[in-house]
């Protein structure tokens, strides 16, 4: 995937994000969501020796930067998966908040129009895109459908009680601690060995 426009990410504005410590030191809230998600993730050493063959390439991923922002699920599960990706490869991981950066933001809108995260975007040792990844992986994207939507949808109806609310975060809470939220971190690791080596000679 080639950037159409010249990008705002410069060398220089790359070197301004955060490392993931000092990212998670700035989080006003979920700060132990991120630490569980962390300590849940586990680079497989098939995808580790993957990764780092990729970043061994001359035009390989040797730096990525993440856009997330504290509030959101899908960043506190994929942000620490980000981290231990950087930390099994070696790629020089970059953090930064959504909106304290909506000018990077913009160059990699969701369908072009949606501003999801988290966001992850590839370069070469000499800054060169690479690709980027949004959200979350696709088999997630899949399986809400059917496993959170029901949920979801009563959530929404207009005549619930407060203990039919608290349930629904409870169930919601739980499956956040289940084995299918724990795949979908596996699978976007997977799914970025995949995307990186699809784009990388």
């Amino acid at each position: 995937m080639v950037q159409r426009t010249k990008s705002v990410v410069t060398p220089e504005r790359f070197e301004q994000g955060l490392s993931y410590e000092q990212f998670l030191a700035r989080l006003d809230r979920n700060r132990e969501r991120f630490d569980e998600n962390y300590r849940g993730t586990s680079i497989p050493a098939e995808e580790a020796a993957a990764l780092r063959a990729l970043v061994a390439k001359p035009d390989g991923p040797a730096k990525m930067l993440v856009l997330g922002e504290s509030w959101c699920p899908d960043v506190f599960r994929g942000a620490p998966v980000f981290a231990c990706i950087a930390a099994a490869s070696g790629i020089d991981a970059r953090f930064f908040f959504r909106d304290e950066n909506k000018d990077i933001m913009a160059e990699f809108l969701k369908d072009g129009e949606f501003e999801s995260i988290p966001v992850a975007v590839f370069y070469t040792k000499d800054h060169r895109y690479i690709a980027h990844w949004i959200e979350r992986p696709q088999l997630a994207n899949d399986e809400m459908k059917t496993k959170l939507r029901p949920m979801y949808a009563r959530f929404g109806k207009p005549d619930m009680t407060d203990e039919e609310k608290q349930a629904v975060r409870a169930e919601n809470i739980a499956f956040q601690h289940g084995p299918i939220w724990a795949n979908w971190r596996q699978e976007t690791i997977r799914e970025v060995v995949r995307l990186l080596d699809g784009q990388t000679a």
